[in-house]
């Protein structure tokens, strides 16, 4: 099966749970004198309960689901589904109290039913959930906080959700409707078990050990991992994964980070990690020996998956790492076809792997634009950054047949990206790299 079908698949699968919950409006007992308003409302309820319920599943990282789409792809989906269930939770009871005012009685929740407590209770979650994520650096959380708090605030916000909808108790009364109601809340305790349980427990049995730290330039370092015990990880070149230095599996405190190198060559992982604050600021104090746990791979961005006569690299700081695996890969098992790499950096001093890259052009019919934003004197390569006339100079002849992967800050990725569908690069050649997977 093609990558699309299982990506079709995936997707229809997702509807259908969506609507599932439709059942329980169309076959319930509908509360007596409200009609088809009020099922409409507890439809838009439903469907907002489903959708919260199916966040939990689409970021548990079951690599079946994940692999036709790539993680970063889907956690963006996560983000934005979330106002969507967010309106429709809103709507939910305001249709109700438009069609009968006395019901704005139940916002108080001093004198409000048990079962209107509990709906509030996951309204409250649900906006703290969401306020700390959007505004979560203005706030100043740091990311082991955030993601704690992001994980409690979500399984309250759907369990507060679940204890409204059983204390409403319309729509789920009934023997069938019982079965179906409690094989939704196992199937979504197996996700957690999945993930706080089962996945750890994987990880314990395939540890990973600190082989090398070493300082690179621009306040980044290469941190090399090397197998305890197993053959170690097989991944596509520029994937990434999670990683765990010096805790428990099953702790919490994890970081993605890109491979940084070759995917013919994984009896060791490497990883170029820039120091951004929380953990990154510390990696140069890993000792050598220190155990670490991988979770992996994930994600799409990969030459594997991406047809073309040949590739054009687009990088910015620390986006060179999935890039640079894919150059290590490609040399490795002596690729013939022409690329270009246009790395852009602030100064010279930002450059990381500078000599490697001229080492792979050594190995490759591959061409490497360095471009400043601050030279130095003497400097002979590109100056400013990434723009329209830059990618012109540089692009091949024909375009249109060459695969381009795109990773750094966003704004470069979005022009550049701009640029290739005007000079009609075809959207499934263009494949971009997303590090800011919050």
């Amino acid at each position: 099966m093609t990558v699309a079908w299982k990506g079709a698949m995936w997707a229809t699968a997702y509807v259908i749970a969506v609507a599932a919950p439709m059942f329980f409006v169309l076959v319930g007992d509908s509360p007596p004198g409200r009609g088809w308003w009020a099922d409409l409302s507890m439809a838009l309820g439903f469907i907002a309960m489903a959708v919260l319920g199916l966040q939990l599943v689409v970021t548990a990282r079951f690599p079946q689901v994940e692999a036709p789409f790539g993680l970063d792809v889907i956690l963006q989906y996560h983000r934005q589904i979330s106002f969507v269930a967010l309106a429709f939770v809103l709507t939910h009871p305001a249709m109700l109290m438009a069609q009968d005012p006395s019901l704005l009685r139940l916002l108080n929740p001093v004198t409000a039913t048990p079962a209107a407590q509990w709906g509030l209770a996951a309204v409250v979650l649900l906006l703290a959930l969401m306020a700390t994520s959007v505004w979560r650096r203005q706030l100043r959380l740091p990311y082991e906080v955030w993601r704690v708090a992001h994980g409690l605030l979500a399984i309250g916000v759907v369990a507060t959700a679940f204890t409204h909808i059983e204390r409403v108790g319309y729509y789920v009364s009934g023997s069938v409707h019982r079965a179906a109601w409690f094989a939704v809340a196992a199937g979504l305790i197996g996700v957690l078990a999945y993930v706080r349980l089962i996945k750890p427990s994987r990880l314990r049995k395939q540890p990973y050990a600190v082989e090398a730290v070493q300082p690179l330039p621009g306040d980044a370092w290469s941190v090399t991992l090397r197998p305890d015990g197993h053959r170690g990880l097989r991944f596509l070149p520029g994937q990434f994964a999670w990683l765990k230095f010096s805790v428990s599996p099953y702790a919490v405190r994890e970081h993605p980070f890109s491979f940084a190198s070759s995917a013919a060559a994984p009896q060791t992982l490497s990883f170029a990690i820039k120091s951004l604050g929380d953990f990154t600021s510390r990696v140069g104090e890993l000792e050598v020996g220190t155990r670490a746990y991988v979770d992996g791979p994930y994600g799409a961005f990969s030459y594997t998956r991406s047809e073309g006569a040949g590739f054009v690299f687009v990088a910015g700081g620390v986006g060179i790492t999935p890039i640079l695996s894919m150059l290590r890969t490609l040399a490795d098992v002596e690729d013939p076809r022409p690329m270009t790499v246009i790395y852009a950096n602030r100064t010279i001093d930002d450059v990381i792997f500078h000599d490697e890259l001229d080492e792979l052009a050594e190995r490759l019919d591959l061409r490497i634009v360095r471009v400043l934003e601050e030279p130095p004197n003497g400097w002979a390569g590109e100056t400013g950054v990434v723009s329209a006339e830059l990618l012109d100079a540089f692009l091949p002849r024909r375009p249109n047949r060459h695969a381009y992967f795109l990773c750094g800050p966003v704004p470069m990725m979005e022009a550049a990206e701009q640029h290739l569908h005007t000079r009609h690069v075809p959207a499934e050649r263009i494949n971009l790299e997303r590090f800011d997977l919050i």
